[in-house]
């Protein structure tokens, strides 16, 4: 699929009915995936949902967005994306995120990496011939443009292209923005659940976060403020955000990436992503495709609501595909 060529589809015209469209309503059946559970270092277990491709050395790292899952449509959309070419795939899950049971006091959150540096590694290790692509939605587009840009030039070889879609450079920016107009909505959908979980990490270490402050945070500024922040060691939520933004890492990204994202996406105001094109200006490994239209991973494209295109999905894919296939 050509750089460019994304037109919304004509009943999508709207960047919530983007957003909103995959979840309610797409239906895909499950890709042909293995579940396997590997211990990190810390001792956490890790799901991976792996699809096992004999005799292919082309494979395919994804990282989901917030509180996304295997059954994410996005996720399903871009491993079966994998399977049509003949690649092999790997979506880790995140901690807290699977059916894993959580052990450590960490979580997930935008900034951290450490658990994807582990994977990859380790997949490049017993995979050593294998040209990796990796693909990260929305907050996992976040950690791995971090990831890339803490790595810079010492990522291994193995390592080809990247793709990030619809990502939320700047984290504090978009924290206040989805606390506006319509996107309170997608805010209260993610606040309930994440309370949910960090009520469950309390009952396992009390000591992490005072327990009534989550549960009256009533915007993710005040989540991470209450939660995130102390449990990962930042100083409050605008340290967290100021040090996990993937904005300030695009500059020392050395592969081949992509940046997919709309101007009308509802998690982030239009003007980041003017900075975001002014600092990749001088990093000729990024290449940037903002479209006017395509919500927050959306971008669903054709004129027949029957049969609609993912345009990220296959943009993504073709994109990493230069380099991996």
């Amino acid at each position: 699929m050509n750089s460019g060529s994304f037109v919304p589809a004509w009943w999508l015209r709207n960047a919530h009915l983007q957003t909103l469209w995959g979840k309610l309503v797409r239906k895909l059946p499950p890709a042909p995936l293995e579940r396997e559970v590997w211990m990190a270092p810390d001792g956490e277990h890790l799901e991976i949902h792996r699809l096992k491709v004999p005799g292919s050395t082309s494979r395919l790292i994804l990282l989901h967005g917030l509180e996304g899952s295997v059954r994410s449509h996005y996720a399903q959309g871009i491993l079966w994306q994998a399977h049509r070419r003949r690649w092999n795939a790997d979506l880790l899950i995140f901690r807290t995120c699977g059916k894993t049971e959580s052990r450590t006091p960490r979580m997930y959150h935008s900034g951290e990496t450490t658990d994807v540096a582990w994977v990859v590694d380790k997949i490049v290790s017993e995979d050593p011939s294998a040209r990796l692509g990796l693909v990260g939605v929305s907050l996992g587009g976040n950690v791995l443009l971090k990831f890339l840009g803490e790595r810079g030039s010492s990522l291994p070889t193995q390592v080809r292209a990247a793709a990030a879609i619809s990502v939320p450079f700047d984290l504090e920016k978009s924290s206040r923005f989805i606390d506006s107009g319509f996107s309170r909505l997608y805010q209260w959908h993610f606040l309930r659940t994440l309370r949910r979980k960090a009520h469950a990490k309390l009952d396992q270490f009390p000591h992490l976060a005072d327990r009534e402050r989550v549960q009256s945070a009533g915007t993710m500024f005040e989540y991470d403020d209450a939660m995130t922040a102390p449990v990962h060691g930042f100083r409050d939520a605008a340290d967290y955000y100021a040090k996990s933004s993937s904005l300030h890492f695009i500059k020392s990204i050395a592969v081949p990436t992509l940046l997919l994202s709309a101007v009308d996406d509802p998690f982030l105001p239009p003007p980041v992503l003017d900075e975001v094109k002014a600092r990749a200006a001088g990093n000729p490994h990024i290449e940037v495709e903002f479209h006017p239209r395509g919500g927050h991973v959306g971008f669903i494209a054709g004129s027949n609501p029957l049969h609609p295109i993912y345009y990220a999905e296959e943009r993504a894919a073709d994109f990493v595909s230069q380099f991996i296939a």
